[in-house]
């Protein structure tokens, strides 16, 4: 799409759009059709959804071998319908060949990386809103609806509108008992979730300072903004991570992807996160966020620990320093459901199953589980629950008369000790090693 004033310096959504849609030059506001590089849908939104619709065609997948199916909504299946679901899921995998299925390996925005499965500058399209998870990658990964995706997976291609970009700095240095989701709470606060039509970039030192797990909050929880997509740009972090579970990439290439000097954002934000303490989300969104100490004493019933952003192995570390040595209180259920099985399995394998569960955690089976709704772990009416998920609307883990809080894994942990929600630092001060 030509265009009358001479290109400024481009954004990394932009360039990763122009690529996509095979054009020297994309703008905010352009309508572009992209060749899409991996589909992903979970049992939830994609093969139930897709089958009815390719044999009314008459036609497959346009490449099985860039179609991910993750079951991760319905499992391990709790009634005959669940089960039914499943079943469906794994014929249309042999029907239709899809080259990438994990089944019950745990959630799909976690079992991607795990995998080794993306590259900087791809096109991602996800049956999912939290998608955006990918893009710690320098991945422009974005949520379609179920009727958009049967066009992606029988064409490869979809339309978009390029969007402006929202660049947010993070300077400073995280304090104790801080992690990635404290901060993407205080951006809930600070931004509003309204921020529609917009790419969301993260940059500056506090996030070259995180580890990829800790990044993917930040760019999953770009949903929770409102934002089409969130991204930060590639570095020697980045490469690692690829190349530790089984990915390829060239250097040079995948450094290339990130904003010109002179990109033209649509928005900044800088947020020094060094004066930033534990947050806390209240009912019933994320955007309602205090510091801890705004809720502090407040009773809860459960504390969860579980979803793509808040059951990494980082997370659960997190709250074996504030159980080690600690129990869960009386009259207080404490729920674990790592994001995946191979959490599962490291946690097991360097003690951190062992603290939880000596301090009194239940450990729930990898999934989506009570985050989506689904599984083990909902509230009953009138309960109050402090989470490490991503999400508070009314009704999110059960009944529509429950309360849930957000907050980062040391925060839950602490609050679970207690029974009441709780800074972790005095605990994180006092901390046993755990075992």
């Amino acid at each position: 799409m030509p265009h009358d004033t001479p290109p400024s310096g481009a954004t990394l959504a932009e360039k990763i759009l122009a690529r996509a849609a095979g054009l020297d030059r994309v703008r905010p506001g352009d309508v572009v059709v992209v060749r899409v590089d991996l589909a992903m849908a979970h049992d939830s939104s994609g093969p139930r959804r897709w089958r009815p619709h390719l044999e009314a065609l008459g036609v497959g997948l346009w490449d099985p071998s860039r179609v991910v199916i993750v079951s991760d909504h319905y499992v391990p299946a709790v009634d005959a319908e669940s089960a039914a679901i499943l079943a469906g899921t794994r014929a249309f995998v042999r029907d239709y060949g899809v080259q990438h299925f994990f089944d019950m390996r745990g959630i799909c925005h976690a079992v991607l990386p795990e995998h080794g499965l993306l590259r900087s500058g791809m096109m991602l399209a996800g049956g999912d809103s939290h998608t955006p998870h990918a893009g710690a990658f320098g991945v422009y990964a974005a949520g379609f609806g179920a009727t958009d995706m049967v066009g992606i997976v029988v064409t490869g291609e979809t339309w978009t509108i390029v969007p402006a970009t929202l660049r947010v700095e993070l300077t400073g240095r995280s304090g104790q008992g801080v992690a990635a989701k404290d901060i993407m709470l205080r951006l809930c606060r600070d931004l509003g979730m309204d921020n529609a039509f917009m790419a969301i970039e993260y940059a500056g030192a506090a996030v070259e300072a995180m580890p990829m797990a800790e990044r993917m909050v930040l760019s999953n929880m770009a949903a929770e903004l409102g934002g089409e997509t969130g991204l930060i740009a590639p570095d020697h972090t980045t490469l690692a991570h690829i190349r530790a579970h089984g990915g390829t990439v060239d250097d040079a290439e995948a450094l290339a992807w990130r904003s010109d000097a002179d990109a033209v954002f649509g928005r900044q934000h800088v947020l020094d996160v060094s004066g930033l303490g534990p947050q806390v989300a209240a009912p019933h969104s994320p955007a309602n966020t205090d510091g801890v100490e705004a809720h502090a004493g407040t009773r809860i019933d459960q504390a969860y620990i579980g979803a793509c952003v808040g059951a990494k192995l980082e997370d659960l570390q997190m709250a074996a320093q504030v159980l080690a040595g600690r129990r869960v209180a009386a009259g207080t259920r404490l729920l674990v459901a790592p994001a995946t099985t191979a959490i599962t399995a490291a946690a097991a394998a360097d003690g951190t199953l062992a603290t939880l569960t000596a301090a009194g955690a239940i450990l729930l089976p990898s999934g989506c589980g009570a985050c989506a709704g689904m599984g083990a772990g909902l509230l009953a009416d009138g309960e109050t629950c402090i989470s490490s998920t991503n999400r508070n609307f009314k009704g999110r883990m059960g009944h529509a008369g429950a309360s849930v809080y957000l907050a980062s894994a040391w925060t839950v942990a602490a609050s679970a000790v207690t029974g009441k929600i709780t800074d972790p630092r005095d605990m994180l001060a006092n901390a046993r090693v755990a075992a």
